[in-house]
């Protein structure tokens, strides 16, 4: 049975609103009908959280420790199950989930040994008799909100070094993929008890995003809100924080370039294309979306893209040997289509792909794998972020017009750069102004490094050290001592 119920102060708990309808993208069929979570319900869930949060400030760093490394147990040890529940609600293929739930898990692997490593200052006072103490401190009860595209991921990546740092959370998922979140509350339920850790450090709830995100933002225990999402939504909640004044974590949309210059070795290239551009159907925030190739060596690079690409088997999510299933929903391929009729409106040319792909039996909702060339900054797939299965390409001359074109956006979130030439790769990665750069790497994504963006792609960090470090205070206690 897939769950229903949302995650309240460490009790499941049926919804008071309209129903959320959770469709599988494959055959539309309807997985769930969740009944939402109205404004009574998210108000009593966000101070439900304010009360979790103290106690786990309580809670001994070791025991937080051991919360967090058992939460990474019991997800492993349901690899199986979750990972095909998110295949059925996301679309996304089945090996990809499994490996989504691994990282997942990676997550609260890196945030407790953070944890054990996180530690306050003395740094050295210059007055004789003056000592200076540096303390790390849990902010409090904090709130987030998750995208679709990672239903698991994302709320680990958040939800750990909260945890962690001895602060609770307070989670509301995409109405798309709503029912792994369920699923991993029962999970964390199950798990909070066995270390006799607070039940209520994490919930879930699920329903009318406009109205939750109110009542979690208008909460006065509420310290920190986490979004994952567009811009256009980031920007909108950063302007209803900004009266309180609440600190916010803001990973916003992408729109990132793919540098392929002449030196590049284009086998490998190619395959860190294929990592970069295909994984989830490119619907990722940091999935390759411009490739800007040297001019030279642009239509090579393209036959050995494209060789690779007619190799991927678009079908159901859930066959071991299918690597494009289908978008999330009819506006995202809506959009794809779109994308591909203006850009040969405008003088791209299509290479491969182009138009939907019908896969019998399932919903039409799959688009081919797609290479687009002679592409613009003028045209949507450059100036937009696609978020599907499309190669949208053009060409420069120079390493200064490459850069040029790939930072000329307004977004900042990640870039790739393909080169054998180790000064030139440095100076390429430090001209672009994106906050993660893959060197000849095509999935740069891990647990130990900051994610984030710059730009309109937002602000603030996720992972290693530096996402504990977003869920702490420091306080400052300067000590006269005598006799000094």
């Amino acid at each position: 049975m897939l769950p229903s119920e949302h995650y309240v102060g460490g009790e499941f708990v049926r919804g008071d609103a309209a129903p959320v309808v959770v469709r599988s993208p494959s055959t539309d069929e309807v997985l769930a009908e969740i009944p939402g979570a109205g404004v009574a319900l998210a108000e009593r869930a966000a101070a439900a959280n304010g009360v979790a949060a103290r106690a786990m400030r309580a809670l001994p760093v070791l025991r937080r420790v051991e919360l967090v490394r058992r939460l990474a147990a019991a997800v492993r040890a349901e690899q199986v199950p979750l990972a095909r529940l998110l295949t059925l609600e996301s679309g996304k293929p089945i090996a990809e989930s499994r490996t989504e739930v691994e990282y997942s898990a990676s997550f609260f692997d890196n945030a407790a040994a953070a944890a054990e490593m996180a530690a306050g200052e003395l740094p050295a006072a210059r007055l004789a008799d003056r000592r200076v103490l540096v303390l790390r401190e849990p902010i409090g009860a904090t709130v987030a909100i998750t995208p679709w595209n990672f239903p698991l991921a994302m709320i680990a990546r958040k939800l750990a070094p909260a945890l962690a740092a001895g602060c609770s959370q307070l989670v509301k998922p995409a109405e798309d993929t709503p029912l792994t979140a369920l699923a991993f509350a029962r999970l964390f339920a199950k798990t909070a008890v066995e270390c006799a850790a607070p039940p209520a450090a994490f919930g879930v709830v699920v329903g009318d995003p406009i109205s939750i995100a109110r009542a979690f933002i208008e909460e006065p225990s509420t310290r920190k809100l986490t979004f994952t999402g567009s811009t256009e939504v980031g920007r909108l909640l950063a302007t209803q924080c900004a009266p309180r004044l609440l600190r916010t974590a803001l990973e916003l949309g992408g729109n990132a370039p793919f540098l392929v210059f002449a030196d590049a070795d284009l086998d490998r290239a190619a395959d860190q294309a294929m990592l970069s551009k295909f994984r989830f159907m490119g619907q990722t925030c940091i999935s390759a979306n411009r490739f800007l190739l040297e001019e030279s060596i642009a239509d090579e690079f393209l036959s050995r893209l494209e060789a690779r690409m007619r190799a991927l088997v678009v079908g159901d999510p859930l066959s071991e040997a299918t690597r494009v299933g289908p978008l999330i929903n009819d506006a995202a391929i809506r959009k794809v289509e779109l994308h591909v009729r203006d850009s040969v409106a405008k003088g791209a040319r299509i290479r491969l792909g182009g138009a939907r792909a019908e896969v019998a039996g399932l919903a039409p909702r799959f688009f081919m794998p797609t290479i687009l060339t002679g592409c613009s900054p003028m045209m949507h797939c450059a100036c937009e972020e696609t978020f599907g299965p499309i190669v949208a390409s053009m060409t420069f001359r120079t390493e200064s017009e490459a850069v040029m074109i790939a930072n000329a956006v307004p977004h900042g979130l990640a870039a790739y750069v393909m080169t054998q030439d180790a000064d030139r790769l440095l100076r390429v990665a430090e001209a672009l102004d994106f906050g993660v750069v893959g060197a000849n790497d095509g999935a740069p994504s891990t647990a130990e490094a900051p994610f984030g963006g710059r730009k309109d792609s937002g602000l603030g960090r996720e992972g290693g050290m530096y996402g504990l470090d977003a869920y702490v205070d420091l306080k400052y206690v300067s000590m006269r001592v005598r006799g000094c």
